[in-house]
């Protein structure tokens, strides 16, 4: 079993920033993919940002790429979402997730473990 434990959501203006923070813990040598997600208020979990623990591979949603940037600390089992330029429609519950393959893949399905998410709020 792998957890996830989010940090960093809160309040912010919009045009502000935010960084995230998911430390795992547990049997982290099994993925290879962690990953962040977004769900807003009545509509679906959707992909945000992924990075893969062997080379640093990222991918992005096009909405937010240019203004957000995943990164992690692989010594500290960390995974981080720098969140720049926020606009309202940021607004969600973000949901750091850990996928056991090596390929980045975007599907909510692929991932095995979820964090209990942290909310973001954009206001304008």
């Amino acid at each position: 079993q792998v957890q996830l434990v989010e940090s960093g959501g809160g309040l912010v203006q919009a045009g502000g920033s935010l960084r995230l923070s998911c430390v795992a813990s547990g049997r982290t040598a099994s993925v290879y993919t962690l990953g962040w997600f977004r769900q807003a208020p009545g509509k679906e979990r959707d992909f945000v940002a992924a990075v893969s623990s062997r080379g640093g591979r990222t991918k992005y949603a096009d909405s937010v790429k240019g203004r957000f940037t995943i990164s992690s600390d692989d010594a500290k089992n960390t995974v981080y979402l720098e969140m720049t330029s926020l606009r309202r429609e940021d607004t969600a519950v973000y949901y750091c997730a850990a996928d056991p393959s090596l390929i980045i893949r975007t599907s909510r399905a692929a991932y095995d473990y979820w964090g209990q998410g942290t909310q973001v709020t954009v206001s304008s």
